[in-house]
């Protein structure tokens, strides 16, 4: 089970909440924020960025203390300007109306898909792990990148086991499995889901996004097979022991899965998170300011029950085969509870639209008509997607672009593209522009996988993806 100081920010939110005034307090209007409020999350992300590479033995043990540091600078400053009540009311809304429903599906998605052992006779060549990639980018889609990359994240190291070089294949998962994947339903990525919340058909991006998916996982499949295939013929060539072929060892099946249950198990996560969408209740209750329906209650009650399932009915032999620890998720929990805090000002000063600090952003994704540029729209989702959370940037940009599900499915509807997959593509840019990102990370490196820096995984996202963005931007938008 989570140790307890994990529930720390829950016991936190029920202090919050018995406070009644709380629910009557009102924040300050975006417009009314100068950008010096975005200081402590541009801090936390230079601490994520800089930190692993500046001090190591040091991140490693304070990380979770450097967050909450940020997010102190942030909410004092902020109560003494705008009172008590207001910042309080603005940290409990991150926690009910955000924080704890997303690291609730993670929690689920990470337990259960922790739970599966998936037994494989395949060593690693070039074609076996592209292989894997593929099989990921179509999961994606249907369980979500998450569900996707803790399922075949650590087969796929295992696999690897053998090979001197793997940083290589687990960045390009990230670029796969853990975005670029999930880019063809609601199910796959939180701002299609929201796209689907506010009246985008379920079917809509599959019809709309196939050709721009298919090129960009098809050039990225290609790519990663030619650089595997370097390295495979690089250490072919090195003395000492050599990778194993691929194939099944005779005798033995090609796969085998421990915890099997949680394959049973794990459908239950995209069922509850669609329920809470497409399910409209009138049962509501308004708390900390933000409103919170039966569905909603109902999915994170169901996420709760299916993560205690999982850790109840999982053979332990399973898990010590996974080599399953919480330290991964303990690190993701904490640093986005930093983030989900520190970047209520940003996202507010976004949402201000033309009236906030940030209109030269909306004003350059637009024309002197008033008529979008999907072009723009899709590098101005994307940069944005790649530091902030994708969900409320592709609201952002969906309502700049006018709020309407039948219009921009209609005539704007390569705005809508543009929006879409910008959001979900460029997650991949950043070890934080997708939660998944940095799950796998810390997976690989508790196997012993050296993964680059962030500014070192940068180098790879930006020489790679960068051209392919450029190229999707020439031939559809």
């Amino acid at each position: 089970m989570l140790p307890l100081h994990a529930f720390r920010p829950f016991a936190l939110l029920t202090l919050l909440l018995a406070c009644p005034a709380l629910a009557r307090a009102a924040g300050p209007d975006g417009s009314q924020l100068h950008p010096l409020w975005g200081v402590p999350f541009v801090g936390v992300l230079a601490s994520i960025a800089l930190l692993p590479m500046a001090a190591p033995r040091f991140w490693h043990q304070h990380f979770g203390k450097v967050t909450a540091g940020w997010s102190l600078l942030f909410l004092l400053p902020f109560a003494a300007v705008f009172g008590v009540q207001a910042a309080l009311l603005g940290l409990a809304h991150a926690l009910v109306a955000e924080y704890i429903p997303f690291i609730l599906l993670l929690l689920a998605l990470f337990t259960v898909a922790g739970g599966i052992h998936v037994r494989s006779s395949l060593r690693a060549t070039p074609l076996v792990n592209a292989g894997f990639l593929a099989v990921g980018a179509l999961l994606a889609s249907v369980m979500g990148t998450t569900g996707a990359s803790m399922v075949l994240i650590r087969p796929l190291l295992k696999a690897n086991e053998g090979r001197r070089a793997v940083a290589h294949v687990v960045i390009f998962f990230i670029f796969i499995v853990s975005n670029a994947g999930g880019a063809l339903t609601p199910l796959g990525d939180p701002p299609l889901f929201l796209g689907f919340l506010a009246g985008v058909d379920f079917f809509w991006t599959l019809k709309h996004l196939w050709p721009h998916t298919l090129l960009l996982i098809g050039a990225l499949l290609a790519l990663f097979f030619a650089i595997d295939t370097w390295h495979a013929r690089r250490e072919s060539h090195r003395p000492g022991p050599q990778p194993q072929a691929a194939g099944a060892a005779p005798g033995q099946p090609l796969l085998q899965f421990e915890g099997k249950v949680n394959l049973a198990l794990l459908p239950f996560i995209p069922a509850l998170v669609l329920m809470s969408g497409a399910w409209h209740s009138g049962v509501q209750w308004q708390v900390a300011g933000a409103h919170i329906s039966l569905p909603d209650v109902l999915r994170d009650a169901g996420l709760v029950a299916v993560t205690a399932l999982s850790l109840w009915l999982t053979p332990a032999a399973a898990h010590r085969s996974n080599q399953f620890t919480w330290e991964p998720m303990l690190e993701v929990a904490k640093l986005f509870a930093g983030i989900f805090i520190t970047i209520a000002p940003v996202i507010a000063m976004l949402q201000a639209g033309m009236q906030g600090p940030f209109a030269g952003i909306l004003h350059a994704v637009t024309r002197p008509d008033g008529a979008p540029i999907p072009a723009m729209y899709f590098w101005a989702s994307g940069a944005l997607s790649s530091v902030l959370d994708n969900a409320p940037t592709y609201l952002v940009f969906f309502n700049t672009a006018g709020g309407s599900a039948p219009a921009l499915m209609g005539p704007l509807a390569s705005t809508l593209a543009a929006i879409s997959a910008g959001a979900v593509f460029m997650g991949a840019n950043t070890y934080i522009g997708n939660a998944p990102n940095l799950m796998v990370k810390s997976i690989a490196e508790e196997r012993g996988v050296r993964m680059p820096s962030f500014f070192g995984y940068m180098l790879w996202s930006v020489g790679l993806l960068t051209p392919l963005f450029v190229a999707l931007t020439l031939l559809f938008f």
